[in-house]
């Protein structure tokens, strides 16, 4: 399908179009690329080199919806398809990503490009579909809007690490310092650690109960953002006790995936890690630290409000196709307490062999 036309609005053609865009042609990608750079509301996970590195990493196919009025691009919507055999089939904007739903031009209205994603999903016999941010649909049947559930943490970088540290709140400076006093080996680079931190996160998403992506998806992100991802490392004594994958957009450095081993506690290498990134991201010339999204109340909104860092409520458009029951992924269910109790007590080889499978249908 290239495109989806003639949709109109009480029986009246419309002057803006929907369609759904062929991102594998360099010449549409520019164009959305172009789009992304003037619209003030772009995150990383716009980009379509995101939406194909989840392609490419995980399986889900990758599309865009858009609004054109003419031949101006005035909305897109970057989706992936996430099939999972354990939670069904959903469309996600974006996949595997905390931001990424609709960007549209200041006056034009967003309804026909949720009606092209309710269609999507019936097209792809998907239960639903999940907007991440953007402008969100209101009383559209089978939408509920949720504005609690999770919360961003942004602040400004300081000016120097003596500034930096009077701006983390004095618990948490005191563990930094502690950090700070470790005996470490600090490195960046791309690629070439991507084996190294791998294990490290796969460790720590483990003992937190969770599947780990596949390995095929942090190469993926690497190769596809180029010199706007990277990962910085904490070693001790030669070994690697914790590891951050960092997107860089506009100004921002967002720890994305980061982790640490069970030693990493005791040595505070999490807290030298997270500081290192901050001093690392001044001398790219970044002045924001994006400290991603975390569940609202969860253990990871107050680590980073124990940071200096505030919460942001953010807002999530999830659709439920006619029929369909809700599709429930979320990792603090209580319908998935026990399975998580039971994933912390695995090997971490068969944590590792079975995790990717289940975790490329989360999304």
């Amino acid at each position: 399908m290239n495109a989806m036309s003639g949709l109109a609005l009480n029986g009246q053609p419309l002057a803006v179009a929907v369609r759904l865009l062929d991102l594998s042609d360099p010449r549409e990608a520019a164009r959305v690329e172009a789009f992304l750079a003037r619209h003030p509301d772009a995150t990383p996970f716009h980009r379509p080199c995101w939406g194909a590195a989840v392609a490419r990493g995980t399986g889900n196919p990758a599309l865009a919806l858009a609004l054109e009025e003419g031949a101006d691009l005035v909305a897109y919507l970057p989706l992936n398809l996430i099939h999972s055999p354990i939670f069904g089939r959903m469309m996600a904007s974006c996949g595997f990503a905390v931001a990424g739903g609709a960007l549209v031009k200041p006056g034009v209205d967003a309804q026909m490009l949720f009606a092209a994603l309710e269609e999507l999903c019936q097209r792809h016999l998907c239960a639903g579909a999940e907007m991440r941010g953007g402008p969100l649909p209101g009383d559209r049947p089978g939408w509920v809007v949720k504005t609690r559930s999770h919360s961003g943490f942004v602040r400004p970088l300081a000016a120097d690490d003596e500034a930096e540290l009077l701006a983390i709140p004095r618990k948490q400076r005191a563990e930094v310092r502690k950090g700070l006093a470790q005996s470490f080996d600090v490195v960046t680079g791309g690629a070439e650690l991507a084996e190294e931190h791998y294990r490290v996160y796969a460790t720590s998403v483990r003992n937190l109960g969770t599947p780990v992506f596949p390995k095929a998806l942090f190469r993926a992100v690497l190769d596809g953002f180029g010199p706007d991802a990277d990962i910085l490392t904490i070693r001790h004594e030669g070994v690697a006790v914790a590891s951050v994958l960092s997107l860089y957009h506009r100004g921002a450095v967002m720890p994305y995936w980061g982790g640490g081993t069970w030693a990493a506690r005791g040595l505070r290498a999490n807290d030298r890690m997270y500081f290192e990134l901050m001093r690392h991201a001044r001398g790219r010339g970044c002045t924001h630290f994006d400290f991603g999204r975390s569940k609202t109340n969860s253990g990871a909104h107050d680590f980073k409000r124990n940071w200096g860092f505030e919460p942001t409520p953010l807002s999530y458009g999830v659709y439920t196709a006619p029929g369909q029951p809700a599709r429930d992924a979320d990792p603090t269910s209580a319908a998935h307490a026990r399975r998580i109790a039971l994933w912390k007590k695995l090997p971490l080889p068969l944590a590792n062999l079975v995790g990717p499978w289940i975790a490329r249908g989360l999304g």
